[in-house]
Parts: structure tokens; sequence; C-alpha cells
């Protein structure tokens, strides 16, 4: 393991503690997401199926930016 190996899994880390306080605190309030316009959603008697693929870009877009702006230091 060379030392940018050791970085991205420290960056990693501090990612999924920001995450998991953001989900403590915030939880309640983030309840539109998996529920955006876009999400497919299809219930019958004996089947439930969901894809939430509006969320999915959403999230992929803020990520994209924040590796953007953070990723070349």
């Amino acid at each position: 393991m060379n030392q940018d190996s050791g970085k991205f899994i420290i960056f990693i880390g501090i990612a999924v503690v920001f995450i998991g306080i953001i989900w403590y605190f915030f939880g309640n309030k983030l309840g539109f997401l998996g529920h955006l316009p876009g999400d497919i959603r299809i219930k019958r008697d004996n089947f439930s199926f969901y894809f939430p693929i509006t969320t999915m870009i959403l999230l992929s877009l803020i990520l994209n930016l924040i590796f953007k702006l953070f990723g070349n230091r």
C-alpha cells in the first residue's frame, strides 16, 4: 500500500462518518429522498418493485460535484 491508498481510505472513512452524522441528525428531514418524481414504484397484490432512478441521478450529480471540487489537490 502506498501513501495515496492510505489517504483514500481515510477520506472514505471520514465521508462515511459525515454521512452517518447527517443521517442521524437530519434523517427525518431527508424523507423526500426515494420519493422524488421519476422514481419507479410498482405495487401489486403479491409483488412490490421500487427503483429510485431520480434519487440515484441526483445523488450521483451531488457526489460528482463534491469529487470535482475536492479531487485534484
